[in-house]
C-alpha cells in the first residue's frame, strides 16, 4: 500500500470542503477520481502531497514515497529566460534517464524552446517529463489533459498507461474527460465532498449517484479508448504478448 486515507476532512474557514474520505491506493494501481467542478478533487491532492492542511482524519504515505505530480496547469513568469531543457535538469541530476523521457514523450523537437513559447500540450508534457524523470512510485495527475483534443486526451492516457504497466508505477488522476479515460482505469471514484461512489469504470458509469452528477446518458461514453489488456506494452507502446 502507498497511501491510505481514512475519515478525511478538509475546511476552508468554517466551510466543509471535503468530509469522511476514505481512499487507499497499491503500487500499479490506476485511480482515477471524478467529480463536479468545486466537488474537493483538487483539494484532496494539495492534502494528499501537503500543500494544505486538514482538519480531521489521516493520511499514511509509505516511508519515502517517490511522487511525481503534474498540476492542471504552471504559471511561470513571462519574463523569465528558461529553456526546456534548463527546466528539466533542474528536476534531476541523471541526464540518461531525461534524455529516455525527453525522447519517449516526443520532446526532442522542443527541447531548446523557452518555456513561456511553449503551446498547452506541448507544456503538458514537459511536466510530465518532470514529474516522470526521477521515477516515481505514484504519479498524480491534476486534469493533465486540459486544452487538448480527443486525439491529444487519448494518446495522453496510453502514455501514462503504458507507464503504470511496465514500471508498476501508481497513478492517481482527477479528469473530466470520462468518455477517454475511465476504461483505462482500475478504479474510478466520484467525489462531490465525499465519496458518492467507487467501482469498476462500468458500474460507476451505471451508479445512480454518478447519473445524478453527470447524466444517464452513457451510450458511447467508453468510444474512444477501448483497450484490451489480453496482452503487455513495453515502454514505448509497442505490443508483447
Amino acid at each position: 500500500m502507498l497511501i491510505e486515507i481514512s475519515k478525511l476532512e478538509v475546511k476552508y474557514g468554517s466551510k466543509k470542503v471535503l468530509q469522511n474520505i476514505n481512499l487507499t491506493l497499491n503500487a500499479g494501481e490506476i485511480v482515477t477520481m471524478v467529480g463536479p467542478n468545486g466537488s474537493g478533487k483538487t483539494t484532496l491532492f494539495k492534502a494528499i502531497i501537503g500543500a494544505i492542511p486538514f482538519s480531521k482524519g489521516k493520511i499514511k504515505i509509505k516511508p519515502n514515497l517517490r511522487i511525481g505530480y503534474v498540476p492542471q496547469q504552471l504559471k511561470v513568469d513571462q519574463t523569465l529566460p528558461i529553456t526546456v531543457e534548463r527546466f528539466l535538469k533542474l528536476a534531476t541530476r541523471d541526464n540518461s534517464d531525461l534524455k529516455k523521457m525527453v525522447a519517449f514523450l516526443g520532446l526532442k523537437n522542443i527541447y531548446r524552446e523557452q518555456i513561456n513559447n511553449l503551446s498547452v500540450g506541448q507544456m503538458q508534457r514537459v511536466l510530465l517529463a518532470r514529474a516522470l524523470v526521477d521515477a516515481p512510485e505514484i504519479l498524480l495527475l491534476d486534469e493533465a489533459t486540459r486544452g487538448l483534443d480527443q486525439p491529444g486526451i487519448a494518446a495522453f492516457y496510453q502514455k501514462i498507461e503504458n507507464i503504470s504497466k511496465e514500471t508498476n508505477c501508481a497513478v492517481l488522476m482527477i479528469s473530466h474527460d470520462l468518455h477517454v479515460v475511465m476504461r483505462a482505469s482500475d478504479r474510478v471514484i466520484c467525489v462531490n465532498g465525499h465519496v458518492c461512489c467507487e467501482g469498476t469504470p462500468e458500474n460507476v458509469a451505471t451508479s445512480p449517484e454518478y447519473q445524478t452528477l453527470f447524466g444517464s446518458n452513457i451510450d458511447g461514453a467508453f468510444a474512444l479508448y477501448k483497450h484490451k489488456h489480453d496482452h503487455n506494452h513495453d515502454v514505448q507502446g509497442k505490443s508483447r504478448v
